[in-house]
């Protein structure tokens, strides 16, 4: 509970720090904001003046002057207002910039694993709902609340200034108010972070429906599917109802207090005018600034609830900011080395919880000289993706050591690591935009002539030709206006674009058909030539020619050798090979 209350008052003093950023927009709504508040005491001091000097004093000349004044003061506070109002919004925008540029930048720094556990929906309620949520708190409530502070101790300083009596009947609420407050403070927070839960649950449940829709229609779900929607949205609705009676019951019982505050001035104020102790301008006056007194009390008890939300909002935006760096990204420095693509595994071991009873890797050796292609095979589950995942610094091994080039791999810049590698897979991802966007992510700034150059050795460029706008077409979100052949053959070209030394490759002709998978084959074969490639692959033409083969089977390397050495030795490969195989065209048998 400790370290819950300091990760608390951590969060709120980081926000402050953005603030900081702004200083003179700050200072420039601040100043507007108190001014603005100074100004209220203008009119309540021109009404008992009007009342006790001019009227009843016999001084009528003064209440065209006195008037006047007032008048100017109403004009400079909505002027001020207007000002603060301007500043306020450009102050509020520019932090919310900064918190979501900050936010979505850490979450590309992010493992990979921390990804595995998280919804794409809640991770864009927060990027999105909860920074907007925690900014207005911190603009809006730090601005308001010393505003309406300020506004109280102005009134309170001008009621004692006429009648010390007085003002302390005016105040007679306030302890109250305060209980009141605290009482629903102090309940609030579990109220706003359950109803913040439900807006991210049914968010992520709207996230993998869209994204799925056409698998719900495929299996003629719909009907499931609105139902666990409407369960999420009613969790939602009954998070929110909670909060909502909370404040139906805290809000009026507030202004109850505040009127009771108003009518304990009338009452006590009479009696003293009737009993001769007080003016009937200062009574005015008290019942003029009665609403200014008040109004700010109110205003607080809003910005109570805007805080708890805001609060809600921050711990979850902060949980992000302080999950921790993938490994090897503090202080990287380029050294701008170029590798030549070697790669060695030596007792490598690996395991996703480091709580794991079973290691998904155990002692895996290898040596892939420059330009060698090394095959990985075995069945499903035996740990072929986890261990090309290593190379990317995906996730961490937990014991051995992997070398790139001679030096250790936790020795190597991740960004200069990942640069020297491109990794093509069974679902290439596409990115909604062009078909040059999707190419420019394997390099930045490539020219038409290099794209075209690459779509031609991939296979690609008839089909993007017969595009309605060539390399400019959209291609939808996730490559959907695409074929999946297609979509693989762009990935192929966007990863001869990078030109890496090392390639991957993931089961990346599985999905196809057979005339497809011969056009990605070629492409695949030209992306190969002198790089050094790790192909996992389910069908015999995409290994057999492989300067090696390791055969994993629950995480080990069972068997290694060429095609030839593996089925002569008769083990799990040549198994595979015999029992599970498919025919093509031609009697060639495919197999895994």
């Amino acid at each position: 509970m400790g370290e819950g209350r300091h990760f608390k008052q951590g969060a709120i003093l980081r926000v402050i720090g953005y603030l900081r950023r702004y200083r003179a927009l700050a200072a420039g709504t601040l100043a507007s904001a108190v001014g603005s508040t100074v100004l209220v005491v203008v009119f309540p001091a021109a009404t008992q003046k009007i009342i006790d000097e001019a009227v009843r004093g016999g001084k009528p000349e003064w209440i065209v002057p006195l008037g006047g004044v007032a008048l100017l003061a109403f004009f400079l506070q909505n002027l001020l207002n207007s000002l603060r109002i301007f500043l306020n919004n450009h102050f509020e925008q520019k932090v919310i910039y900064d918190i979501r540029s900050d936010l979505y930048g850490h979450i590309q720094t992010l493992p990979l694993g921390w990804f595995d556990y998280r919804a794409t929906g809640d991770i864009m309620t927060r990027l999105v709902e909860d920074v907007t949520s925690m900014e207005r708190v911190l603009i809006d409530g730090v601005e308001q609340g010393i505003v309406a502070v300020l506004q109280v101790v102005v009134v309170v300083v001008l009621m004692a200034s006429y009648d010390g009596t007085l003002a302390l009947a005016a105040l007679s609420p306030f302890p109250f108010l305060a209980a009141g407050a605290l009482a629903y403070t102090l309940t609030a927070r579990r109220r706003y972070q359950k109803q913040r839960q439900a807006a991210s649950d049914l968010n992520a449940l709207l996230h993998d429906n869209i994204s799925g829709i056409r698998q719900i229609k495929t299996y003629a779900s719909e009907e499931r599917e609105h139902e666990r929607f409407n369960k999420a949205s009613d969790a939602l609705r009954k998070s929110t109802l909670t909060v909502m009676k909370v404040w139906g019951i805290y809000h009026p019982s507030m202004s109850f207090l505040a009127a009771c505050g108003g009518l304990v001035l009338v009452v006590v104020g009479g009696m003293q005018v009737v009993e001769g102790k007080m003016d009937v301008g200062v009574l005015a006056a008290f019942l003029v600034l009665a609403p200014f007194l008040y109004e700010p009390v109110s205003r607080l008890h809003q910005l109570n609830q805007l805080i708890q939300s805001g609060r809600a909002a921050a711990d979850r935006v902060f949980e992000i900011l302080d999950s921790p760096e993938e490994p090897g990204r503090g202080g990287e420095v380029r050294s701008g080395r170029v590798f030549s693509g070697g790669v060695v595994y030596r007792n490598v071991c690996f395991r996703y919880d480091a709580e794991g009873k079973r290691p998904v890797l155990e002692d895996i050796c290898l040596e892939a000289k420059p330009g060698q292609t090394v095959a990985l095979v075995g069945p499903t589950g035996a740990g072929k993706t986890s261990l090309v995942s290593l190379l990317l610094r995906f996730y961490e091994f937990t014991r051995g050591e992997i070398l790139i080039d001679g030096i250790p791999l936790r020795e190597v810049p991740l960004s200069e690591l990942r640069q020297s590698i491109a990794m093509v897979t069974q679902e290439s991802f596409i990115f909604n935009g062009t078909v040059a966007d999707n190419l420019r992510v394997g390099k930045r700034g490539a020219t038409e002539e290099e794209m075209w150059e690459v779509l031609c050795a991939a296979n690609a460029e008839d089909f993007v030709r017969r595009l309605p706008d060539g390399l400019d077409t959209s291609v939808g979100e996730r490559g959907v206006r695409l074929s999946v052949g297609e979509k693989q053959r762009v990935s192929i070209a966007r990863a001869l674009l990078k030109n890496p030394p090392i390639l991957i490759l993931d089961e990346a002709t599985a999905s196809v058909d057979t005339t497809t998978e011969r056009l990605i084959q070629e492409a695949l074969d030209r992306l190969l030539r002198s790089r050094t490639s790790f192909v996992i692959a389910h069908r015999l033409s995409t290994v057999q020619h492989a300067d090696q083969i390791l055969v994993l089977d629950k995480g080990r390397v069972v068997e290694r050798g060429t095609h030839g050495e593996l089925l002569a030795g008769g083990g799990l490969y040549a198994r595979l090979c015999k029992n599970n195989f498919l025919s093509v065209p031609g009697g060639e048998k495919e197999v895994f």
